[in-house]
């Protein structure tokens, strides 16, 4: 069997800390459980990357936004966002593990994500 390898894949995660990263990917999904649309976010520098669901509930607003605000897009009431907007958009993010209980199984799982966006 042969498994390809396309450039960016070969690193790593990013360890927990602050990290100046730049968005390099989207693509766009809805979770597995309850059918909420997302959009995952690669993010990545030269020491790993992390990929961080945005969901577009009421809910998960605020973090969206602020993601959008800290890479400088400022978002209008009646304007629709573009995800595509935030390719190769650089920000500042706090790397650090999250715990959660797997809906399926009730299992502890644990990833990593991204919080506290600010300007880079």
């Amino acid at each position: 069997m042969k498994i390809s390898v396309e450039k960016g894949q070969e690193k790593g995660f990013l360890p927990d800390g602050r990290h100046t990263v730049e968005i390099t990917d989207i693509q766009e999904g809805q979770s597995e459980h309850q059918n909420v649309p997302f959009f995952a976010a690669r993010m990545e520098n030269e020491d790993g990357f992390v990929t961080q669901r945005f969901y577009t509930s009421p809910a998960a607003m605020p973090i969206l936004l602020s993601l959008y605000a800290a890479v400088g897009i400022h978002p209008e009431a009646g304007k629709d966002l573009d995800t595509k907007q935030l390719l190769g958009k650089r920000v500042t993010v706090e790397i650090g593990e999250h715990s959660y209980a797997d809906p399926a199984t009730g299992n502890e799982r644990s990833i990593k994500q991204a919080t506290g966006f600010r300007t880079a």
